[in-house]
């Protein structure tokens, strides 16, 4: 499965930050805005992932992720000249998916709980068709808004309605077979001038071939899109990470676990980072895994 990290628009609600450079390079706590999207396509088992971002832009992806070799995946770059809507991106991307199934997460979405991983793995077996997801919020008008029946089953996804039919909103983050190239090469822009992601929804759910997974209340869902949502999102990791003594969004840690690298790789990566906390963090995470990995033996021995 390939994946697909959205990193393009113009950051208007960031204004006057994004006047230097791609919100999705601010920092939400201790690490670039882009760390917790990308994780979450790590945790789902993928490891060749498309950057798609503004051409002025591409080389500060790079030069924070390089070919993706550190971290044992492979991480391309494409440009999106301008913002012309999520669906966009299958276009994009069309070479780098190349009739496989594919993931993909907006930039500024941030996913954290215990049940994600079993979540996100369990999404990517078998898959036919597409997946997306449903989160309760308070004002759902800023979103895609999902409509089910009393069996859970969707009937109707929207883009942004005045007048949403439920508080059911789709965040950023869909999971698709390998026709999902071909549904976006037949798209017409919407009224706002833009291929909405909600039209590919719908051709899959006209089908019969779409299915919503709804994010319980062990899974944290946050868009750090707006300057006020950009500080929750920096305090929220900011708090787990205090109590909880683990990083989010820690890629190199992901890869780790996931077996992309090994202990030795993760701990040289935070050795060039040592004098960070998150440098540190990453040596002692290394350490702890070779020691689970390290039999044990009896006292006699």
């Amino acid at each position: 499965m390939k994946g697909i990290v959205l990193a393009g628009g113009n950051g208007t609600r960031l204004l006057p930050l994004t006047l230097v450079g791609s919100k999705h390079l601010a920092p939400v706590y201790d690490k670039p805005m882009v760390y917790y999207p990308l994780s979450v396509l790590m945790l789902a088992g993928i490891n060749d992932v498309l950057i798609v971002t503004r051409p002025a832009e591409i080389e500060l992806f790079r030069r924070l992720f390089g070919s993706g070799s550190r971290l044992g995946m492979r991480i391309g770059y494409a440009a999106q000249a301008e913002p012309r809507g999520i669906a966009d991106a299958f276009r994009v991307g069309a070479d780098h998916i190349r009739g496989e199934d594919c993931a993909l997460v907006l930039g500024d979405n941030l996913f954290h709980g215990a049940e994600l991983p079993a979540l996100l793995r369990s999404t990517t077996q078998g898959l036919r068709g597409c997946v997306l997801f449903g989160h309760q919020v308070a004002d759902p008008r800023r979103f895609g808004v999902a409509e089910v029946d009393a069996r859970g089953r969707l009937l109707s996804v929207e883009e942004k309605p005045e007048h949403p039919r439920s508080h059911l909103a789709i965040p950023g983050l869909y999971f698709f077979d390998d026709t999902v190239t071909d549904i976006a090469r037949g798209l017409h822009p919407s009224a706002r001038g833009e291929l909405e992601i909600t039209d590919v929804l719908r051709a899959y759910l006209m089908a019969g071939r779409a299915h919503l997974v709804r994010l319980g209340s062990g899974v944290t869902w946050l868009d750090a899109g707006t300057h006020e949502s950009l500080l929750a999102a920096g305090r929220f990791v900011r708090d787990v990470q205090h109590h909880q003594g683990t990083r989010l969004g820690c890629v190199e840690e992901v890869a780790l676990r996931m077996g992309f690298i090994n202990a030795d790789a993760c701990y040289e990566l935070g050795a060039e980072m040592s004098d960070s906390p998150y440098g540190q963090y990453l040596m002692a995470s290394a350490r702890a895994h070779r020691l689970s990995r390290t039999p044990a033996t009896s006292p006699e021995e």
